[in-house]
């Protein structure tokens, strides 16, 4: 689950880490009433939505009057985010960060993951902070300093003081760093974080460190015990198909392309879209019905596919472990009664009572529900259907 900026400037506040002052606005009206409440010469104006990329979009800016903060809140709460992560659609903006300005003498990377292959949480730290840390990880991968932890332990002071001293920082400003790392470390344990991110921290001329951008990731299958986090969810910020399937326990996620998938199990799910891709078509979507599907959940993936205007044709690649074939194929003939097809579906089935579910599927005598004898077949027919 992601939160908005000033949702994770909040938290690192509440950890102990120092943050600038700021407000939330939704009009342009209360962006000149911050700007005043902050009484700074200048101040930021950040656009808050869960998309990167803002300020090359635009939608950082820095502000010297109550009517300049007006007028960029007008323009930007007027107008789609266009960024590299929203796709020519774009954003909508709800809600701004205003925050004072901090005078910048030097820029720093810190950020705790989950390193996979060492199944330890990492914190990572850089002297190049303020720009995307992929992209210095791939041009210098030494830019980026690594320290590993026990989420029982934490990151430990000798750790974080050495991560200090590798950025370069010195006396009573490394110390203040290292503080910061420990506290940020603790934060992404404690909260059941899958990203914790400030960037850039800055020190500033008067030799203080202050976080003036951050981002916080959580767990999802973690916030039945983080309550206070699992308050911070914005559907607004969701593709409201994707909150309807997740009502219906179904793992949707909406794509680009044209064919819609329909499979059950993660991993099959993953490969149908890779084999599609490999035929020449495009997925339109992630779409996990589970192993245990049932003619309810069918009936709804059907509907939440079909939503997407993009559709022009959908794959439907079972494998009957835990649901047998033929329950299958029946829930496919009530989708197809309930629902209405209106582009075709192609039908992949394997597994156990596979003969009787095609026969089931052959004397429903559906048009629109076109048999493949198996997944290459499948997405072949899909692909020359879409295109």
């Amino acid at each position: 689950m992601k939160v908005h900026e000033y949702q994770a400037r909040a938290l690192l506040a509440e950890a102990g880490i120092p943050v600038p002052p700021a407000e939330v606005v939704e009009t342009p009206e209360q962006a000149v009433e911050a700007f005043c409440r902050l009484s700074a010469p200048l101040v930021v104006v950040k656009a808050q939505v869960h998309a990167g990329g803002r300020g090359k979009a635009g939608y950082v800016k820095l502000v010297r009057s109550p009517e300049e903060a007006r007028e960029q809140a007008r323009f930007m709460l007027s107008n789609p985010m266009v960024s590299r992560q929203t796709g020519p659609a774009g954003v909508k903006v709800r809600k701004l960060l205003l925050a004072r300005a901090v005078d910048i003498q030097k820029e720093f990377y810190v950020g705790v993951v989950v390193d996979r292959s060492r199944r330890s949480p990492v914190l990572m730290a850089s002297a190049e902070g303020g720009v995307e840390i992929e992209e210095v990880a791939a041009r210098d991968p030494t830019a980026i300093r690594k320290a590993w932890f026990h989420p029982h332990l934490g990151l430990l002071p000798f750790q974080a003081q050495a991560l200090a001293a590798e950025l370069g920082l010195r006396g009573a400003t490394a110390r203040a760093a290292a503080d910061i790392m420990q506290r940020l470390a603790r934060l992404f344990v404690e909260k059941d974080c899958s990203l914790a991110e400030i960037n850039p921290l800055v020190l500033t001329p008067e030799g203080e460190l202050i976080a003036i951008d951050a981002k916080l990731s959580f767990d999802d299958n973690a916030l039945f015990r983080q309550p206070a986090i699992a308050a911070l969810f914005d559907p607004a910020e969701e593709n409201p198909l994707e909150l309807r399937a997740r009502d219906h326990d179904l793992s949707y996620i909406a794509l680009d392309g044209s064919i819609g998938c329909l499979v059950n199990g993660a991993g099959l799910a993953m490969a149908t879209m890779d084999i599609i891709k490999l035929h020449g078509g495009q997925p339109a979507n992630f779409l996990d019905v589970g192993g245990g599907v049932t003619a309810e959940n069918a009936v709804e993936a059907f509907r939440i596919i079909l939503e997407d205007p993009k559709v022009k044709a959908i794959l439907v690649n079972i494998f009957g472990g835990i649901a047998r074939c033929d329950v299958i194929a029946d829930a496919l003939i009530q989708a197809a009664r309930e629902v209405g097809f209106k582009v075709p579906v192609v039908v992949r089935l394997e597994g156990t009572n596979v003969d009787k579910a095609r026969q089931m599927l052959q004397e429903a005598r559906i048009k629109q529900l076109i048999p493949a004898k198996d997944l290459t077949e499948a997405a072949r027919m899909v692909c020359s259907t879409a295109a």
